[in-house]
């Protein structure tokens, strides 16, 4: 069970963080506070096409920080602050989060039907196209249920692209 109170501060954050944030080029794909004792724990997630740098968290730790200073949202009890990029464990629910993952293997779960596995070949506005046991099959985003990208230790060729070419050997 949530505490309204924070649903408040959390809504209220993520609307005053999505037009700065945006003025960087980037999505705030989620903003989380978390009790720790005395302090609370606010988490900012981010995400950009193209994935998101080291330099755009620092950039956008900054924003934050400048929102925060010119806002009582957080109110007077202290507060860490941690801006991370999206993980690979949060589940696709945007286009955009399709999009950014393509030609990457996901396992959809669907509202009805068995679970399966396909690579991302394209997505648009409605929907995916994924490429399933050498098959093509195209799934609306409504009948999905939950989609989540799976780690590939051994990418098969022409399946990395542009994705993932900025992370170190051992990253994941």
């Amino acid at each position: 069970m949530s505490d309204p109170a924070t649903g408040t501060v959390r809504e209220r954050l993520e609307t005053e963080l999505v037009r700065p944030l945006a003025s960087l080029g980037l999505d705030v794909e989620a903003v989380e506070i978390t009790p720790a004792g005395k302090r609370r724990i606010l988490r900012v997630a981010v995400d950009k096409d193209g994935g998101v740098t080291l330099d755009d968290v620092a950039d956008a730790t900054r924003e934050v920080n400048q929102v925060l200073d010119d806002s009582d949202v957080m109110g007077a009890q202290p507060y860490t602050l941690e801006v991370t990029s999206r993980g690979v464990d949060r589940p696709l629910t945007l286009p955009r989060h399709w999009r950014r993952n393509e030609r990457r293997l996901v396992k959809v779960t669907p509202h009805e039907g068995a679970a399966f596995t396909g690579r991302i070949v394209a997505s648009d506005e409605d929907g995916v196209t994924l490429e399933v046991s050498g098959k093509s099959r195209r799934v609306a985003y409504a009948d999905v249920k939950r989609a989540l990208v799976q780690i590939e230790f051994s990418r098969p060729e022409g399946a990395s692209g542009d994705l993932g070419d900025d992370m170190e050997e051992g990253d994941a």
